[in-house]
């Protein structure tokens, strides 16, 4: 990791931001007011998997600031997949974590010494790793981290 790359993070304008971990809880289909052509249109795009007119509803499972959620990530071998893709929440304000991230993610995570983290850092590393299980027996969920301002 280069001078920038630590410095765009000590820099990012996520960093005073309330972080929140939504987790999707479950979908439906919004017709209330719709159209039967409409209607048409959108069950004919279910069936060939897109997700139009689909609303997921999602649920905050935990919370950190911008400053604990960069102290965490800091326990993450800064040239690993796992620290890049949790490091996207400084850049972009918002990362989305899907089932095919759920191994990489929870194997560093796991591997973070836990004497080495402070409290907050520990709980928001077993919550991730329950969250990341979750989305493991249910394929169809998913995690969204995304910054709100204070």
């Amino acid at each position: 990791m280069d001078v920038v790359d630590i410095q765009s993070e000590k820099t990012s304008k996520h960093l005073n931001d309330q972080v929140r971990f939504y987790r999707l809880t479950r979908k439906f289909v919004d017709e209330q007011d719709m159209p039967q052509e409409a209607r048409q249109i959108m069950y004919y795009s279910l069936a060939i998997g897109h997700h139009l007119g689909i609303v997921d509803c999602l649920q905050s499972d935990m919370d950190c600031n911008g400053e604990e959620y960069l102290a965490w990530i800091q326990g993450l071998p800064k040239e690993s997949e796992a620290y890049r893709k949790m490091k996207g929440f400084l850049t972009f304000g918002e990362i989305t974590i899907f089932p095919e991230h759920i191994h990489m993610l929870a194997s560093a995570f796991k591997q973070i010494d836990i004497e080495t983290q402070s409290e907050k850092s520990s709980r928001l590393t077993e919550g991730l790793i329950d969250i990341l299980g979750a989305i493991h027996r249910e394929p169809n969920m998913y995690l969204m981290i995304r910054g709100t301002v204070q």
